[in-house]
C-alpha cells in the first residue's frame, strides 16, 4: 500500500479573563488528492484587541484561509498560493475596516499558517501570533514577532492582515522528518507559557493533540494570562515517502492498450485511423459512440510499459491538459466512461501543424505572422497563470484550424511547479523538447523561467519572418560562445529594424536581457520601439564572436612573448 500523509492534529481556544474570545483557528485535513496536491493546512490568528472589528478580522482570516486555500489551483506553488490569497485577504480587511468602522483600526488581526504538503511544511506569518517546532526533544520558535518597542519598553505591531492596503508576508519552508510536532499559539499563551515550560508540557508523544492544546492553555491561565488563549499542534506521524515499486504499482492500476487499428472500438471509442506515431506516443482520430464527435485519442507505446518515469510524465500531460482551459490550447476531455485502459481523449482539430503552414506560406506577410504570434502568446500565458512551462513550444505543436484558431497541443514537456514540490522516487526533470527551439539555459542546467517560453516563441517568430533560426541552427553548450544572433533584415531586407530589434531581445542568450513580458514583445512587434531604430554599437563578442576570440589569443600571444624577451634579459 501506498503511504500517503499522515497527521495527528488538534487546537483549543478560550476567552480567558476577557469578555470575548477574539482569537480563531481552524485545521483542515482534506482527502485525496487535494490531501496530494494541496497538503494539511492550518491557521490560528489573533484579533487586534485595538481595532473595532478585530475579532470578526480573525474569524475572516482563519476561515477565508481555509477555504481559498484549496480554492486556488494544484498547479500553483504554495508559496505562491499562500501569498496570493493573503494578499486578497489583507485588502479585503483594509477595504471593509474603513467601509464599515471609519476609523483607521477597523478588522485588523495578526496570522500564522502552517500547510504541509509531501515532505515539507510552508510557514506563513503576520504579526505576534507564533510557530514553533518540537523536534527529536528541541523546541525552536519558527517566527519573529512584527513588533517595535516605544519608550517606556511597550511592544506595539507594526505588521498586521488589515492594517495597511498591502502587507509583507513572511514565508519560509521547512523539510519535515516523521515525529516532528508543530505547535501555533497566539500570545496569550507564548508571552506567559515560555519554551522550556512548553517543551515540557508536549514531552507526552501518547497525549492526543487537542489534550495537549487544553493542557498548554490551561498553564498559560494559571500562570496569569489575562488575554484569550488559543493553541494548535499538528504531530507528523507518516510521510508520503513510496519506494519505487510502490510508486509504479500506483502508475500501472490502468494497462497499456493493446494495438488499435481502424474499426477497433476502445471504451465506446470507434477507432478512424492513426493520425502519428512515434516511439513514444500513438495518436488516433475516433468517434465517440454515444456523442457522435469526432475525438483524438493519445496511447502510450508499449516500448515504455515498465518505465515509471515515462508513465508518470504521460499521467500528467492529462492532468495539466484538463487545468487549463483557453480557446488557444488543446481541450483534454474528461472521460465519461469507465476506462480499461491508460489513454487520453482530446478534442479534434480539423486543421495543420504550424510546420505546414510555414512550409505553404514560405514569405508571410507581418500582419499574418503578428495575428499567429498574438494568439500563440495568449496561449502560453494561460500556463503561466498556472505557473506551468509548456518548455516545448514549436511549430509541430501548433495547431491552425480552419478558422485560423491557433491552439498550443502536446503537454510532454509541461513543467507543473504545484506537482515538482511532491515527492516522488523518480526524478521529474522533464525531457527537453526539440533542441532547435530551446533556451539556452536548458543547456547550462540554469533554472528556467517564462523566459524560456518566450524564447521559443521568439525563435517559431523569427523562422516564420525569415525561414530560419537566430542563430542559424540550434544552440548547444558549446555553440553559445561561438554563434551570434543573425540579422532578420541580413535575410529579408523588407523587414524594418524595429522588427529587427524585437526579434533579437526576444532570442537573446541572457535571460535577463529578454523581455520581461510577453504583451511586451507583442507590442513591440506593432509599434516601433526607438531605441531599436537608434544607432548603438553592437558589441564585438556578440557582432563577431569568432574574430573577438582571435583577437584576444592574438593579444595574450603578444603579452606571453613580451613577458619571455623580459625574463630572458
Amino acid at each position: 500500500m501506498t503511504s500517503t500523509l499522515v497527521i495527528n492534529a488538534g487546537q483549543y481556544s478560550e476567552r480567558g479573563v476577557k469578555s470575548a474570545n477574539e482569537d480563531a483557528c481552524g485545521i483542515r485535513v482534506p482527502d485525496d488528492p487535494l490531501l496530494t496536491t494541496k497538503g494539511v493546512a492550518a491557521v490560528i490568528a489573533d484579533g487586534v484587541s485595538g481595532s473595532a472589528g478585530g475579532r470578526e478580522a480573525a474569524e475572516s482570516c482563519a476561515q477565508g484561509f481555509l477555504s481559498d486555500y484549496y480554492s486556488t489551483p494544484e498547479t500553483w506553488t504554495v508559496k505562491t498560493s499562500g501569498q496570493r490569497l493573503l494578499g486578497a485577504l489583507n485588502r479585503w480587511l483594509y477595504g471593509q475596516g474603513h467601509r464599515r468602522f471609519d476609523i483607521e483600526a477597523g478588522m485588523i488581526t495578526t496570522m500564522s499558517a502552517v500547510i504541509i504538503k509531501s515532505a515539507t511544511a510552508h510557514l506563513f506569518h503576520v504579526g505576534d501570533t507564533r510557530i514553533h517546532l518540537l523536534r527529536d526533544g528541541e523546541l525552536e520558535c519558527l517566527t519573529r514577532d512584527h513588533q517595535t518597542w516605544a519608550a517606556g519598553q511597550t511592544a506595539f505591531l507594526c505588521r498586521a492582515m488589515g492594517a495597511d492596503a498591502n502587507v509583507d508576508i513572511d514565508y519560509r519552508s521547512v523539510p519535515v522528518e516523521t515525529g516532528d510536532v508543530f505547535v501555533l499559539t497566539t500570545d496569550g499563551v507564548h508571552e506567559y507559557v515560555k519554551l522550556r515550560e512548553l517543551r515540557l508540557l508536549l514531552s507526552s508523544e501518547q497525549e492526543e493533540p487537542e489534550d495537549s492544546c487544553r493542557a498548554i492553555v490551561t498553564r498559560a491561565l494559571e500562570n496569569g494570562s489575562d488575554d484569550n488563549v488559543t493553541c494548535q499542534i499538528l504531530r507528523i506521524e507518516q510521510l508520503p515517502h513510496q519506494d519505487r515499486h510502490e510508486f509504479y504499482q500506483h502508475l500501472t492500476e490502468l494497462p497499456f492498450p493493446p494495438p488499435l487499428e481502424a474499426g477497433m472500438i476502445l471504451d465506446g471509442y470507434r477507432i478512424l485511423q492513426e493520425l502519428h506515431a512515434s516511439k513514444r506516443t500513438q495518436v488516433y482520430l475516433a468517434l465517440d459512440t454515444d456523442t457522435g464527435d469526432k475525438v483524438v485519442i493519445k496511447t502510450p507505446s508499449v516500448n515504455f510499459d515498465d518505465d515509471a518515469a515515462y508513465i508518470d510524465r504521460f499521467l500528467h500531460e492529462e492532468w495539466a491538459g484538463k487545468r487549463i482551459s483557453n480557446p488557444h490550447v488543446l481541450k483534454v476531455l474528461k472521460p465519461t466512461r469507465r476506462r480499461c485502459f491508460l489513454y487520453y481523449v482530446t478534442e479534434y482539430i480539423e486543421g495543420q501543424t504550424l510546420r505546414q503552414w510555414m512550409n505553404d506560406h514560405a514569405n508571410p506577410s507581418l500582419e499574418d505572422i503578428r495575428r499567429i504570434v498574438k494568439q500563440i502568446s495568449v496561449g502560453m500565458r494561460a500556463f503561466h497563470r498556472m505557473e506551468m512551462l509548456h518548455q516545448d513550444i514549436k511549430p509541430e505543436n501548433i495547431m491552425i484550424d480552419g478558422h485560423g484558431i491557433v491552439k498550443i497541443i502536446d503537454f510532454g514537456s509541461t513543467h507543473i511547479a504545484g506537482i515538482q514540490e511532491i515527492a516522488a522516487p523518480i526524478e521529474r526533470n522533464v525531457p527537453l523538447g526539440t533542441l532547435d527551439y530551446a533556451a539556452p539555459e536548458y543547456f547550462l542546467d540554469q533554472p528556467a523561467g517564462t523566459g524560456a517560453d518566450l524564447y521559443s516563441l521568439g525563435a517559431i517568430t523569427y523562422e516564420m519572418v525569415t525561414g530560419k533560426l537566430p542563430y542559424g541552427g540550434p544552440l548547444t553548450e558549446r555553440s553559445l560562445t561561438r554563434v551570434s544572433y543573425i540579422p532578420a533584415r541580413e535575410l529579408r531586407s523588407d523587414i524594418p529594424a524595429w522588427i529587427d530589434g524585437a526579434l533579437r531581445k526576444a532570442v537573446h542568450k541572457i535571460p535577463a536581457k529578454r523581455y520581461a513580458a510577453m504583451s511586451e514583445f507583442l507590442y513591440d512587434l506593432s509599434h516601433p520601439n526607438a531605441s531599436f531604430t537608434s544607432k548603438q554599437p553592437i558589441p564585438l563578442l556578440e557582432s563577431n564572436p569568432a574574430g573577438f576570440w582571435r583577437g584576444t589569443a592574438a593579444i595574450l600571444l603578444l603579452l606571453n612573448l613580451i613577458l619571455v624577451y623580459l625574463l630572458a634579459r
